[in-house]
């Protein structure tokens, strides 16, 4: 079974990252050809793309292999960057409760979250939702403090791929690497820059996967979002913007929205507002799509996508 990743501190974010350079409209891959792929000793991947597309499931695929270290961006940021923070928010909950209040004084009880690859749902728990507190909303200016919270733990979290692939084989023995990342990693790039520096210090670890979905798969996550309505992290502007208009529209005031009514009402835009973003990290790597994804049932096969796509 795969070590414990949360035991090392984390790598400080540098003021300049250094690597190969990316030329304008040049980007160039750890592998270049499909053959150098599939020779490589060390294989190093970073999925991304919109949550439900398969990204967790190619890492959970890969590591069953045994030969592959899984580095999941949403658990290290519930157990690294955010994890006292996500248990403060609970024993704040339960010191509400005067029962809770006296045995947290007394140390009586302990409260943490139990974050785990499959199981979440702390970090988002924590990240919550806009709207009336009365239906378990914050206020905007909470949950606006929230999500640059939460951006910070993402970027710090990805830059420390590096580490911990160094650390997956350095200490572990692991020859191969998977970096398994949250949907919102597009919100704190910007695509028009060739070198922007979140995106040029992961291109230079890793061979970047796009998991591209279609039309049909983008219906199928908004049907799946509507029966079970879930936290996200937005780019800032794109947030107000929309909460705003969201105002407008419905002629309401903070205090009396709905939280899985907005977060419902925004995600089809959000999936709108990520996709051009998405397209133009593609440029620095490669991109399969989501139906190949699915698949997938062994390590070979995952080797010969990557191979294929290298090669298109």
């Amino acid at each position: 079974m795969q070590p414990n990743i949360t035991m090392a501190g984390p790598l400080p974010v540098p003021a300049i990252l250094i690597g190969k350079f990316h030329n304008p409209g040049t980007f160039y891959m750890l592998y270049a050809s499909a053959d150098d792929w599939r020779a490589a000793p060390r294989k190093k991947v970073l999925v991304f793309g919109m949550s439900g597309l398969g990204k967790t499931h190619l890492a959970h695929l890969l590591r069953k292999s045994g030969d592959w270290f899984h580095y999941s961006i949403d658990y290290r940021i519930g157990t690294r960057y955010l994890g006292e923070t996500i248990a403060d928010n609970a024993k704040a909950e339960a010191m509400k409760v005067p029962f809770l209040r006296d045995l947290l004084l007394s140390d009586s009880i302990y409260i943490g979250s139990n974050i785990t690859f499959d199981n979440l749902s702390p970090v988002a728990t924590w990240l919550g939702k806009p709207g009336s507190p009365s239906k378990g909303g914050l206020p905007m200016s909470q949950y606006a403090t929230r999500q640059q919270a939460f951006k910070r733990a993402e970027i710090a979290a990805l830059m420390d791929t590096a580490h911990f692939a160094a650390r997956a084989e350095s200490l572990y023995g692991y020859p191969h690497f998977i970096c398994d990342t949250g949907g919102s990693i597009c919100e704190w790039i910007d695509p028009a820059d060739d070198h922007d520096p979140l995106m040029k210090a992961l291109s230079d670890e890793c061979l970047l996967v796009w998991i591209k979905g279609d039309d049909a798969h983008t219906n199928e996550l908004i049907r799946r979002f509507d029966k079970a309505p879930k936290p996200m992290a937005y780019e800032p502007e794109f947030l107000t913007s929309s909460w705003r208009e969201y105002l407008n529209e419905n002629n309401c005031q903070e205090d009396e929205v709905d939280p899985d009514t907005f977060i419902r009402w925004i995600y089809a835009r959000a999936l709108a507002h990520r996709q051009p973003r998405y397209e133009a990290m593609a440029k620095w790597g490669v991109t399969v799509t989501a139906d190949q994804v699915g698949t997938l049932t062994s390590e070979d096969d995952f080797v010969d996508l990557i191979a294929e796509a290298i090669c298109a």
